[in-house]
């Protein structure tokens, strides 16, 4: 069954001038993947029963119509896309394809401006088949309650910036918040990044870091980061507890807090000395 706004494997039929006719079953009949949308050598090399991988769509005439061109989301992603025009209808988004998508008006969280990038969620149309996007993505995200664990990787999408830090997107399907006092690099909307499940509140809510912390674990991997950095730099670092936050994770990858505890454990080990204002191996 033919998947709209996504990837499918179709059977050449036939080859003609303009293209090839794909099978597209008995809903959609022959589809065809014109030659300018083809990978190169394509045409000329494909043969009837072939299987060719295609993305799926309908044209700036709303025909169906096959492409191995790679679009920047397909349906049920969230991505980030710049607005590439306005119309009665709503906004048009740069989307990697020759026809742009759609945000019907009913599904901007404010009027889209064109030039500016917005976040926002590829889906099919129930009434119309029409493949669009909506910048209301809260909507299509999984409510029901979540079973991750504490320490679990998981991948995010950075969704939207707050005064406490950054609303995010858990595996595409939940929503959770990473504050700001654990983030140690720049992070902007639409980035996808790797993190941790840092706790699933009472009330579902979840809260995740972008780093890995389980403890005794997390705090040795720090510890053996900070000696490799002083071997490095000649035995000595100009780091103390009074460095900024940003500045330990650029040198040990990790918070403040897990510097603290690992420089003390080394420390203790006799295999570091601490001064005002730096740390430098015995």
């Amino acid at each position: 069954m033919i998947k709209l706004g996504t990837y499918n494997r179709l059977t050449v039929e036939r080859v003609v001038e303009i293209g090839l006719y794909l099978d597209g079953g008995e809903r959609w009949g022959d589809i065809l993947l014109p030659n300018a949308s083809a990978a190169a050598g394509v045409k000329e090399h494909a043969q009837e029963g072939d299987e060719l991988e295609v993305f799926i769509y309908f044209d700036s005439e709303d025909r169906i119509i096959a492409t191995m061109e790679r679009p920047v989301a397909v349906v049920g992603d969230f991505a980030l896309m710049k607005v590439a025009g306005t119309s009665r209808v709503g906004a048009f988004l740069e989307w990697g394809l020759r026809k742009d998508l759609l945000v019907p008006f009913r599904e901007q969280r404010e009027p889209m401006v064109v030039g500016r990038e917005y976040l926002v969620h590829v889906y099919v149309d129930e009434t119309t088949d029409r493949i669009v996007a909506s910048a209301r993505w809260g909507r299509f995200l999984n409510r029901q309650p979540v079973t991750y664990a504490p320490g679990e990787e998981v991948e995010l999408i950075v969704a939207e910036a707050t005064d406490l830090g950054f609303r995010v997107i858990v595996n595409k399907a939940h929503e959770a918040m990473i504050y700001r006092d654990e983030v140690f690099r720049p992070l902007r909307v639409g980035d996808q990044v790797t993190g941790y499940i840092k706790r699933v509140r009472e009330d579902g809510k979840i809260d995740c870091s972008l780093q890995r912390n389980d403890g005794a674990h997390e705090i040795e991997r720090v510890a053996q980061r900070m000696l490799e950095r002083l071997e490095e730099r000649g035995g000595r670092l100009k780091v103390s507890d009074k460095s900024a936050p940003e500045e330990i994770h650029a040198l040990f990858g990790c918070s403040k807090k897990n510097y603290k505890k690992a420089a003390g454990a080394l420390f203790r080990r006799g295999v570091i000395y601490i001064a005002d204002d730096e740390i430098k191996l015995v």
